[in-house]
């Protein structure tokens, strides 16, 4: 099971979190900043899985990242998890915001949260993997875009209605 999800950029100012079990807010920017500080001081060229921080669950868990740029992507999974199938979900959400944001960058995730909380939790919820095709994924994002511009021009119209008949008694 997935017990976080952390990205963090190369200074370790967190950009996306998610628990799936419950820390006090402290408790959370504590691990996040032992995960920054494992994570981190690792070569690019080692393995890409260690032991868990203390404060997550030491050797029980696991950290499995990615860096890409000048952001980390890191899971903490329990043993359940394979470590392989855990970097091809990683894969598959940073290509997955690639192909949302067109180049996805460190101010998409700050300036779009909503949207990549709703693509996360395509992929996982409740700390189990829901979906691992990026195809299937995307076909939701579109899906959830059509309703909110759907949404948007629904409510433009409401308005314009309202405004015609504010005019319309006006000049009666």
């Amino acid at each position: 099971m997935i017990k976080a999800i952390l990205v963090f950029n190369n200074h370790g100012k967190p950009r996306l979190s998610k628990f799936y079990q419950y820390f006090a807010e402290d408790m959370q920017q504590q691990i996040i900043k032992e995960t920054f500080q494992l994570v981190s001081k690792r070569d690019d060229n080692v393995c890409n899985f260690l032991e868990g921080g203390s404060l997550i669950g030491g050797s029980d868990y696991k950290l499995i990242y990615r860096h890409y740029a000048t952001l980390y992507f890191v899971f903490c999974v329990d043993s359940s998890e394979s470590e392989l199938g855990i970097l091809d979900l990683i894969q598959v959400f940073v290509e997955t915001l690639d192909k949302c944001f067109e180049n996805v960058c460190e101010l998409d995730l700050i300036f779009h949260v909503d949207k990549v909380h709703f693509i996360l939790n395509e992929l996982v919820m409740g700390g189990m993997v829901l979906e691992t095709n990026m195809n299937e994924i995307l076909t939701r994002i579109e899906d959830q875009n059509k309703l909110e511009k759907q949404e948007i021009w629904n409510s433009h119209f409401q308005i314009a209605q309202s405004l015609s008949f504010v005019y319309a008694d006006h000049f009666i």
